[in-house]
């Protein structure tokens, strides 16, 4: 394969931000002296600074390649990913989760169901946890490596190695403080170096209406085709978008996945914390308008035998994650692509950064001290966090080639998140909101929710029952599945954990305080107006969201 375009001014830029990267990651070593420093960036930044590298962390491969690659594929429906399928859960993230975690003085996710429930628990969701984040990982190395081989010409393997070591570089050095540093850079240039890919497929087609009117119909709508599965792109109903992705996909992932909760743990008090998820909702909600637009763009010239223009085609599979990385081929000059090629590999690398960041964290404390080696000392769980950071990247080029393998990565994101969050979410739920629930209740409903969820995934994937079972409609595309069961996963999780609850010993109240609603003392906020309060920025953002779904309804 030969390069894509890239001239001497384009390698400038590109070879100048991995410096400058590094360069960083070597800078802050000197202010990573503890584990609190390396896991929790010192707890020490404000309220904007953990709300954009919260948004970052999640503005990765996902978010980018495949989100466009989806819209090729689904059209306007993948809206709801970053609509219904984030801001409700974001905001109550930060209104009413966000108080028990912060408080705790927790290192990671896992770290509140040991309290709340026992270490069986913790230990359980750590390992799924770990697990799933070695995936999501790969995910973003393969996006990495796709931009590389596309662009450069590198062959996979080439492409695939280089983004691990050059990811492994900065965040071994000073961690979690290094990947926020990172993640707000690469904040600014994802927008900076991809938002004109939007505005000149716009001008090439001429308008927003022309946009729409050249797509199919069943692409063009958000909602008013959603009571019949075969009226939209997605062969999905209403039903599927909220308690699928709606409910159980979106808070699980918002609430429980510790990629983007770590980033709130790290603010310097807890009105930043809370504040954190939902000044990212904001902007969550307005990069639709960079990747909506552009998958929309690369459907329509796609189709169009005049353009030229076509996606990668590998061993006869169509690429559609390479929508994006192409759109950049067509529209950039020379130094333009330069930074459109740095933007798509620093929103890689601020994903990249972001499960390894994760991983590391959750390895040292909720599988390496719990059951290896509870008297480490600092010194020694500051040199694990470094450790793990290598070995979970190269176990992460694994899991990239098998992410290679699939269609689209959104497809197969999905459905990792209906194997840990989405069963996760009901043991948060409960384990928050209700006193009684107990820790073999937790446990027991746990363990049945994932398992479950991943033998359905098998069961459909290799056709033992038919997808429309799951969908409970007569047609069913992959994504509409994932969304149900998710559903169902978090169904059965939270049954079965009040099921066993009801019979099994409860923990003593004077164990649960500051854990459960109820036995938690609610901080008034003092001389602090309620415009300035997260309960007005909450509303806010959610008056924002209802009239976004009202005007592409």
């Amino acid at each position: 394969m030969t390069t894509l375009g890239l001239n001497a001014i384009d390698w400038l830029i590109i070879v100048i931000y991995f410096a400058f990267i590094i360069g960083l990651g070597f800078y802050l070593k000197r202010f990573t002296r503890t584990q609190d420093d390396f896991f929790l960036a010192g707890r020490k930044n404000s309220a904007w600074v953990a709300g954009l590298a919260f948004l970052s962390a999640n503005l990765g491969a996902l978010e980018l390649l495949g989100m466009a690659g989806n819209t090729f594929k689904y059209g306007m429906y993948v809206a709801h990913f970053y609509w219904i399928g984030a801001i409700p859960a974001m905001v109550f993230l930060g209104l009413y989760m966000m108080p028990f975690y912060y408080s705790s003085r927790i290192h990671s996710v896992p770290g509140y169901l040991r309290l709340r429930f026992d270490e069986k628990t913790r230990v359980l969701n750590a390992i799924a946890f770990a697990v799933m984040t070695l995936l999501v990982s790969g995910i973003n190395l393969y996006a990495m490596a796709l931009v590389l081989h596309t662009f450069v010409g590198w062959n996979w393997d080439v492409s695939m190695w280089f983004s691990a070591i050059a990811v492994a570089a900065y965040i071994t050095m000073s961690g979690l403080l290094s990947a926020i540093f990172t993640e707000i850079i690469q904040f600014f240039l994802i927008w900076f170096g991809l938002f004109l890919v939007a505005v000149l497929g716009i001008v090439e087609i001429g308008s927003i209406d022309q946009i729409f009117a050249r797509i199919p119909p069943s692409f063009a709508a958000l909602w008013s085709t959603a009571g019949d599965a075969g009226q939209n792109g997605m062969a999905v109903t209403w039903a599927g978008i909220v308690l699928g992705l709606g409910f159980v996909l979106s808070f699980g992932y918002w609430t429980t996945d510790f990629l983007v909760v770590q980033r709130a743990f790290s603010a310097r008090d807890l009105r930043a914390a809370r504040m954190t998820p939902i000044i990212a909702s904001f902007f969550k909600m307005a990069v639709p308008f960079l990747v909506i637009m552009t998958g929309l763009v690369a459907l329509i010239l796609a189709g169009d035998p005049k353009s030229g223009f076509a996606l990668l085609n590998d061993g006869g599979q169509i690429n559609y994650d390479s929508a994006l990385p192409l759109l950049i081929q067509r529209y950039y000059p020379a130094g333009l692509m330069g930074l459109g090629v740095t933007a798509l590999l620093a929103a890689f690398m601020a994903g990249q950064a972001g499960n390894v960041s994760a991983f590391n964290t959750v390895w040292t404390y909720d599988i390496y001290r719990a059951l290896i080696n509870p008297k480490a000392s600092d010194e020694l769980l500051l040199w694990m966090g470094r450790v793990t950071t290598i070995v979970g990247i190269f176990l992460s080029v694994g899991t990239a080639y098998w992410a290679k393998s699939f269609p689209s990565i959104m497809d197969y994101m999905q459905a990792i998140f209906s194997w840990v969050n989405a069963p996760l979410f009901a043991t948060m739920l409960l384990g928050m909101f209700v006193v009684w629930i107990t820790p073999n209740g937790a446990f027991w409903g746990l363990l049945a929710g994932m398992g479950s969820s991943f033998f359905l995934f098998l069961a459909v994937k290799f056709q033992w029952i038919d997808p429309t079972a799951i969908t409970l409609s007569s047609t069913a595309s992959d994504m509409a599945a994932n969304f149900w069961r998710a559903w169902w996963a978090w169904l059965i999780c939270f049954a079965i954990t009040i099921v066993i609850s009801l019979f099994t010993r409860k923990k003593d109240k004077s164990e649960l305080v500051g854990l459960v609603k109820g036995l938690t003392i609610e901080k008034a906020m003092q001389d602090i107006p309620f415009v300035k309060t997260p309960e007005f920025y909450g509303i806010l953002s959610i008056v924002v969201f209802i009239v976004l779904n009202i005007y592409f309804w």
